[in-house]
């Protein structure tokens, strides 16, 4: 977490693209240890993968922090998401009295946000 990027799952009952709604987080440690990236350890991601299967749920969303740039993915973001079926969330501490979080979907390098509702 702060001041590095953060970083989580979040498990759904069906996917994002099949209009699934997250029931669970799990956060997970950057093992970038950095305030510019994140990297999740593979083991964990492994665990958390199996974790998540073992109840009946899916990965709905992918959700990482940006300390200091807006909450839009970045080249590497891009060229690292791996769930097409899921959303990306982003949340940018770039204003720290208002953190905003956005969330998007990228598919085969294509980038496009999705409207988030809280509630």
């Amino acid at each position: 977490g702060y001041p590095n990027e953060a970083c989580g799952v979040l498990a759904g009952d069906l996917s994002a693209r099949e209009g699934g709604r997250p029931v669970r987080f799990h956060g997970l440690r950057n093992a970038a240890d950095s305030p510019y990236r994140y990297e999740i350890d593979a083991q964990e991601q492994l665990d958390t993968q199996l974790a998540i299967e073992d109840a009946g749920e899916v990965v709905w969303g992918i959700f990482h922090s940006h300390v200091a740039t807006p909450a839009e993915p970045s080249p590497t973001d891009v060229g690292l998401a791996f769930y097409p079926d899921s959303l990306y969330l982003i949340c940018s501490l770039a204003d720290e009295v208002a953190p905003e979080v956005r969330a998007w979907t990228i598919r085969d390098g294509v980038v496009a946000e999705v409207p988030l509702a809280v509630g």
